[in-house]
């Protein structure tokens, strides 16, 4: 069946203005001035003059939640469709935190696919914090080639949690992930998590400067966690690497802000991207800053921090939501996503001239209409 979207005021993230779109299925075929010609055979919406932008991408999201830093009961709940909906994001990335033993490579891997299967694209990262990197086969690489859903692997470093590796371990992972990418038809990043120690990113400069390793397939997170730690991740950046803002925590300023200073010091806004931790089990304070419980990342913050670039900082829509939606694609190697272009996935988001989110399709299909979410999850 052929869905003719009429009248959008198209982001693809570039600005073209007025056009109508046609979809096949999950696909974007068409992307004219006027495709009134396929009415008749078409199921035909109007978008109304609505800002219309790639689908969002959520690159670090605990699909299966995490969390756990107070026992059991502080393990942070599962992701659920409605939730991803509501937010704009048609892709996600899900991957483990600290803990790889409680919470399941497998189940991770399972629930990627539930997701698939309830109408979004889900992919995930094998590892977590530890160096005795968590695969589904028997190595980073089976991984690789063989799992569908996984992109890459993650690791932490600087962080008191993490196994403190060294660089010839991570240069090692960094092999199995990119041999493992090639034929596995993968880019395959190394996703590093960071913590707060004076280390900050010293050995992934070692990795791109000492061992020569390409610095497309080293993907750091958390980078807004500290100012220092931020002012070294915009020399990465400026090498050419990808850096990644976390917007539901971790972060010693509004992450929107951290964007418009790293490009006042020379970064390329097409070098960052935003990603939640949506789910991460966060620390509870009262209004005397006293620790009163746990309450989980939230996952809406890559939209809301996207419109504070547009609305506080005066950033132009197409070059704003590159952050959450090319950037990402572009890191995590997904050649069908994060553009509004013929043969891409047909993920789009539609906002009023408010950028308030009114409609999400999802590979072609109308999750979100009006802002009311009309496709939930199977036990929602």
């Amino acid at each position: 069946m052929l869905k003719l979207i009429k009248n959008t005021n198209l982001y693809t993230p570039k600005y073209l203005g007025k056009k109508d779109l046609l979809i096949a299925g999950k696909k974007i075929i068409a992307v004219e001035d006027n495709l009134d010609a396929f009415r008749k055979i078409a199921d035909v919406w109007d978008a109304k003059g609505k800002v219309v932008t790639p689908g969002l991408i959520d690159q670090h999201i605990h699909i299966i939640g995490a969390g756990g830093k107070e026992g059991f009961s502080s393990m942070t709940p599962e992701v659920n469709l409605s939730e991803l909906i509501a937010c704009g994001s048609t892709t996600v990335v899900g991957l483990l935190g600290t803990d790889g033993t409680a919470r399941n490579i497998r189940t991770l891997y399972s629930k990627a696919k539930a997701l698939e299967e309830e109408g979004i694209s889900a992919y995930m990262y094998s590892g977590y914090y530890g160096i005795d990197s968590m695969t589904i086969t028997d190595s980073i690489q089976g991984d690789m080639i063989f799992i569908d859903k996984v992109l890459g692997c993650k690791i932490a470093i600087s962080d008191i949690r993490s196994s403190y590796p060294t660089a010839l371990e991570l240069v090692r992972k960094l092999r199995d992930i990119m041999v493992g990418g090639f034929i596995g038809k993968k880019k395959g990043i190394l996703h590093v998590h960071l913590g707060n120690l004076d280390s900050k990113l010293d050995i992934l400069f070692e990795l791109v400067n000492d061992y020569k390793f390409p610095i497309k397939h080293i993907s750091p997170t958390h980078v807004g966690r500290t100012k220092e730690l931020f002012d070294q991740a915009i020399e990465f950046a400026k090498l050419g690497g990808m850096i990644d803002i976390t917007t539901g925590a971790s972060k010693y300023t509004d992450p929107y802000k951290s964007v418009l200073y790293a490009l006042e010091q020379g970064a390329n806004i097409d070098n960052i991207t935003f990603s939640t931790d949506g789910h991460a089990g966060l620390t509870k304070f009262d209004n005397q800053g006293n620790a009163i419980g746990i309450r989980k990342a939230p996952i809406n913050s890559n939209l809301e921090e996207v419109r504070l670039l547009v609305k506080k900082g005066g950033m132009p829509i197409e070059e704003a939501f590159k952050i959450i939606t090319t950037n990402p694609a572009n890191n995590l190697g997904l050649k069908n996503k994060g553009k509004i272009e013929v043969g891409m996935d047909a993920d789009l988001c539609c906002f009023d001239d408010d950028l308030n989110l009114k409609d999400v399709f999802a590979n072609g299909k109308h999750m979100m209409d009006n802002g009311n979410i009309i496709v939930k999850g199977v036990f929602e």
